[in-house]
């Protein structure tokens, strides 16, 4: 009877363990985790960004995370270095069984892996959506959240096609990045790509140079594109510099002739959302949902 209950228990073990392997895809391929992580380290804030509405406890956080509403978190996670650098001793003695990495951190790959079991879930560029829902479908099954994961994909879709309906025959768009007094601008292929492709939404340069800080730019070159909308990404903001900010920048004469100025058809874009958390569930939304109000009550073109 012991036997039999033994051998019983046994393979109710293996079910189980079975049952939790799964095979998720990342940045650097598909990758096998063989169970459920219990004690997790993130520094992707794209990545904590979604893992955090899906409702995963997080127990390594880098010290910064940049998106306001993201803050809370840190009081409930040991401290693992930055965006940019782990710190190795102190991800050594949180011994997580998995350590998630992505965009700014993702060169440190290498290094955390001798740590402990880590994954690139990098996002990037045109299919910036596409990779935010395989990495939602990701962490749905790495941590039984499949049906909350399921949930959510709807809400981002609602969130997509509510943008993509606001934006239809409004006119063209161009996407300006300052960088204090610098300013550069973003087309279709870019890193912020997502936007024009997903949204469907016309860009007022479409052969804009698809550089990773963009193409820099005069105001000139804004004057002769003259978007009739203005998206605008304050880096300076997003990583807290306290640099001159993007209305200050903007605000000249050669801008103020162009189409989006004059018609008050300028977005200042949630910027640690659209440029720290990119691709991340809750800061995606952020984005759209400001997109969608601000095209929503304008005229077609």
């Amino acid at each position: 009877m012991f036997l039999r209950k033994l051998l019983a228990a046994l393979a109710l073990l293996a079910s189980c363990a079975t049952a939790e392997a799964v095979e998720i895809e990342t940045a650097r391929g598909k990758v096998d985790i063989a169970a459920t992580p219990k004690t997790v380290a993130v520094y992707d804030i794209a990545a904590v960004d979604t893992l955090d509405r899906l409702g995963v406890k997080l127990d390594g956080l880098p010290s910064k995370l940049y998106v306001p509403e993201l803050s809370g978190l840190l009081d409930a996670a040991e401290p693992v270095g930055d965006i940019f650098e782990p710190d190795l001793e102190a991800l050594n003695a949180l011994a997580p069984d998995l350590v998630i990495i992505g965009g700014r951190s993702s060169p440190r790959l290498d290094a955390v892996s001798r740590v402990a079991p880590s994954i690139d879930m990098t996002m990037d560029g045109d299919d910036l959506l596409l990779q935010a829902r395989q990495r939602l479908d990701a962490y749905g099954a790495l941590f039984g959240r499949a049906a909350e994961a399921k949930a959510v994909q709807a809400e981002l879709d609602r969130s997509v096609e509510a943008a993509r309906s606001a934006v239809a025959g409004k006119g063209k768009a161009l996407i300006v990045m300052t960088n204090g007094p610098k300013i550069s601008v973003y087309g279709p292929g870019s890193r912020f790509g997502w936007v024009h492709k997903a949204l469907d939404l016309p860009a007022a340069v479409p052969d804009v140079a698809a550089a990773s800080h963009g193409e820099a730019v005069s105001f000139e070159f804004i004057r002769a594109a003259n978007p009739d909308w203005l998206l605008v990404l304050d880096r300076a903001a997003a990583i807290g510099s306290g640099e001159q900010n993007a209305r200050a920048t903007l605000d000249n004469e050669l801008v103020a002739q162009t189409v989006a100025w004059q018609k008050g058809q300028v977005i200042y874009l949630p910027s640690a959302d659209f440029y720290i958390a990119a691709g991340g569930i809750q800061s995606t939304h952020r984005v759209l949902q400001k997109i969608t109000d601000a095209f929503v009550s304008a005229p077609p073109q």
